[in-house]
């Protein structure tokens, strides 16, 4: 899967993307990752990328010219790419999503927005707008940040495990991921529960269910 990310801050994400799972998925060419600066598309000496919006107002907007041209740029690395916008009005990332696009496989090119916002007319180049929660941040690197990082530990081959990944919070309707515990068997008087030391499987599993499902109330 090739993820490409255009941002003004492109180099926000390496720390992130080049670090433990997310490293790994690239180290073993499950994935591959590109920045693309939107200042390298700006327009006339300064490279603009920004105007103030028609009809007033607070802020300024990202230009269409920039955006359009970013994203005609990735389209040619990858044809068959989803182009995504990180925006609070999109649709909320939930699990079920990111696990959708790890299968789908297809690759991404995720706009990251600035300022006060973009002009409308790049949402004609975009595929699905996300959202990972209602509320605002100074722009769309973190949010993107979060989008790769659920949908590239779902790829198959990321985590080792796809056991980890099924029983995951969330992976089945809402429910989170019940309590785990490792050794010592007594920590400072705190005890892991009797049943997960007593070898029966289908009683563990059951106390398990109700964990799961406890913890929302």
């Amino acid at each position: 899967m090739k993820i490409q990310i255009i941002s003004l801050f492109p180099e926000m994400f390496a720390p992130v993307l080049e670090t433990s799972m997310l490293w790994k998925a690239k180290d073993k060419g499950v994935v591959e990752y590109e920045y693309i600066n939107l200042r390298t598309y700006g327009l006339g000496p300064r490279k603009t990328v920004d105007d103030t919006p028609y009809g007033g107002g607070d802020g300024m907007l990202l230009k269409p010219e920039p955006l359009f041209a970013a994203v005609e740029h990735a389209k040619i690395q990858d044809p068959e790419a989803f182009v995504y916008l990180m925006t609070p009005r999109g649709e909320r990332l939930m699990q079920k999503r990111a696990r959708e696009l790890a299968q789908e496989g297809k690759g991404m090119i995720i706009i990251c927005g600035r300022y006060e916002g973009y002009d409308e007319r790049i949402t004609t180049l975009v595929d699905r707008q996300v959202s990972i929660g209602d509320y605002v941040l100074t722009g769309g690197e973190l949010p993107a940040m979060v989008l790769i990082d659920a949908v590239v530990r779902l790829i198959p081959g990321v985590l080792g495990g796809e056991k980890s990944a099924e029983i995951e919070s969330f992976s089945h309707g809402d429910n989170l991921e019940f309590p785990q515990y490792t050794r010592p068997e007594d920590f400072r008087g705190m005890k892991v529960p009797e049943v997960l030391l007593s070898g029966n499987h289908a009683e563990i599993e059951k106390w398990r269910q109700a964990q799961s499902g406890s913890q929302k109330e």
